[in-house]
């Protein structure tokens, strides 16, 4: 790989990193002399050295700044110290002959390291996540942040895995113990942006950047610039690779803006791993269809979140407000052709027209959830879906989740019903604090309940560990009662419904009355149908030749069923 330390033929390590934006610079390495790096075509500077494993390094700019490597394996400490070189081949693993899992047996769980005891942790809980018919965890992001709590979406150091939670060689253990179980292992990685605590690539590297277009964040990165695109795409290998993650999710690629690069990923991905079930998902905004014609295994589909999230709560302010009309219908095209926004006008985004016609895919390219870290943490108070519903709708949804042919995904702790929140939680310092604070508060101003200052208040302090420490998704009241609906469900789909989704396709779905919807689709041979009532009124639903599951009674109030033929 370009950036970073690599390992010389010969023993010792060669250092490289560009830094277009200077003339000269420095490898610095801990108890030694400043050696001087050799300036290379196009902005590139290297060193060979004699150092192995274990040396701590950092650059030095001009001027007597010293900043870490921005393609660092490891840091000794926080992401403004010294970066460590790593022995990549050191770890030995148990599951060397593991090939992954086919994409039409992924559930998903999605987990956050550090709330869960850092990747120890996560290892502690994996038997009872296999146990109940999962078959994949994602981790949120693990890239190196300011502090030592940050939900990861704020990383700097993509290619440092967090030391809060643990080391580089603990993670591989944690994947290799995931894969004995049968689960594979997705990483979230943001390829979009910075975050504003360690990021020193403008201060060498401004051409990283694009000066003329700005994102919440600051400068847009430059995927054109083949040094900048190689970051990544090398990144993502990097964790396919060496980690031996199973696939990984890329946050917010509409934000990324570059389609080019995405296709450039893709390709370089598929062509190094043709022996292994390696899988990418995308987060789009845009709803894009041509990313998942081959590139991409699939989609996170926020539209069915949304919808249903309307369904259940009556929420509509907020981006809510594009599926408070006819969700009925909504939920109906969702089910039956994926994004509901195909090219419509968003009622949230002042009628800007969203998305592309997606009837054509198959449902397996769309991840579907009720909630997951987004959803609940961009609350104000971090409620889960159990503090916003009733019980009997919300089993309902998850049926309809669990048992639709579109790839599902849950968020910790909603196999045990758990109550607790899930709070936004950063760990930074000074006035960077206090601007994440104060704009966490002010961005909520216009939704309902905080209009006033008083109120405002009351929203949890990101900074503050108690944050962090009330978002441990502990068991709720009824925690039993939960993960035994889980594992029928998750029963059910393995055996009845996954050995049938390689060739599945809609045949429909119409609303059959007030927040009720009855969807069907063909699997093989064979035809599923799904029916769900989330309103007040009982709705006529016609019997099929064999129930495979129902919540409640099947067409009243608060139920759901499924019938295979």
């Amino acid at each position: 790989m370009r950036w970073g330390p690599e390992p010389l033929a010969g023993g010792g390590t060669r250092f490289a990193i560009w830094a277009p934006g200077v003339e000269a610079l420095t490898l610095e390495i801990e108890g030694g002399d400043p050696l001087p790096m050799t300036p290379e075509m196009e902005g590139w500077f290297t060193a060979d050295t004699d150092t192995g494993p274990g040396t701590k390094y950092r650059y030095g700019l001009p001027g007597g700044t010293a900043v870490p490597d921005p393609a660092s394996r490891a840091q000794a400490g926080d992401v403004h110290g010294w970066s460590v070189v790593t022995d990549s081949a050191a770890y030995e693993w148990r599951q060397a002959d593991w090939r992954g899992r086919p994409w039409t047996e992924a559930v998903i769980q999605e987990v956050h390291v550090g709330v869960l005891g850092g990747y120890a942790g996560v290892a502690g809980r994996l038997d009872e996540i296999a146990s109940t018919g999962f078959t994949a965890i994602e981790l949120m992001p693990l890239a190196a942040t300011g502090g030592l709590r940050n939900w990861g979406y704020d990383g700097v150091l993509p290619y440092a895995p967090n030391a809060a939670y643990g080391s580089p060689d603990e993670l591989k253990a944690l994947i290799d113990a995931a894969h004995q179980r049968g689960l594979m292992v997705f990483l979230d990685v943001v390829y979009n942006h910075f975050g504003p605590d360690g990021n020193y690539l403008p201060t060498y590297a401004p051409q990283f950047f694009k000066a003329d277009v700005h994102t919440p964040w600051g400068g847009a990165i430059d995927f054109a610039r083949e040094p900048v695109a190689r970051f990544f795409i090398d990144n993502a290998l990097y964790w396919l690779g060496e980690f031996g993650f199973d696939g990984l999710r890329l946050d917010a690629v509409h934000a990324i803006g570059d389609n080019d690069f995405l296709d450039q990923l893709a390709g370089e991905v598929r062509a190094a791993f043709p022996d292994r079930h390696v899988h990418l998902v995308l987060e789009n905004e845009d709803n894009d269809p041509d990313r998942l014609a081959g590139r991409y295994d699939a989609q996170w589909n926020d539209d069915f979140h949304n919808v249903l999230h309307v369904l259940l709560t009556g929420e509509t302010h907020g981006y809510y407000r594009d599926f408070a009309e006819d969700p009925a219908e909504k939920l109906a095209r969702c089910l039956a052709e994926g994004f509901i926004y195909q090219g419509q006008g968003s009622p949230n985004q002042k009628g800007k027209p969203r998305g592309s016609p997606s009837g054509h895919l198959s449902p397996i390219r769309f991840v579907s959830f009720l909630q997951n870290h987004d959803q609940i943490g961009n609350r104000a108070l971090g409620e889960r879906l159990t503090r916003l519903t009733d019980k009997a709708r919300l089993r309902a949804a998850t049926a309809l989740l669990i048992l639709c042919p579109q790839v599902p995904l849950t968020f910790m702790g909603d196999d045990l019903g758990s109550e607790a929140p899930f709070l936004f939680f950063t760990d930074f310092h000074d006035e960077l604090a206090d601007a994440v604070r104060d704009g966490r508060r002010a961005e909520f101003a216009g939704h309902p309940g905080f209009g006033d200052e008083a109120a405002r208040e009351a929203i949890p302090d990101p900074n503050a560990r108690s944050t962090f420490e009330a978002s441990d998704p502990i068991p709720g009241p009824d925690a039993a009662e939960w993960h035994a609906l889980y594992r029928e469900l998750l029963t059910i789909r393995r055996e009845r419904i996954v050995p049938l989704l390689g060739d599945t396709a809609a045949i429909g779905a119409e609303v059959i009355g007030d927040r009720a919807v009855r969807a069907r689709w063909r699997l093989g041979e064979a035809v599923l149908t799904l029916a769900i009532n989330l309103s007040d009124t009982a709705v006529a639903v016609s019997g099929e030749s064999e129930l495979l599951f129902a919540t409640g009674e099947v067409g009243e109030p608060a139920s759901f069923a499924a019938w295979l033929k």
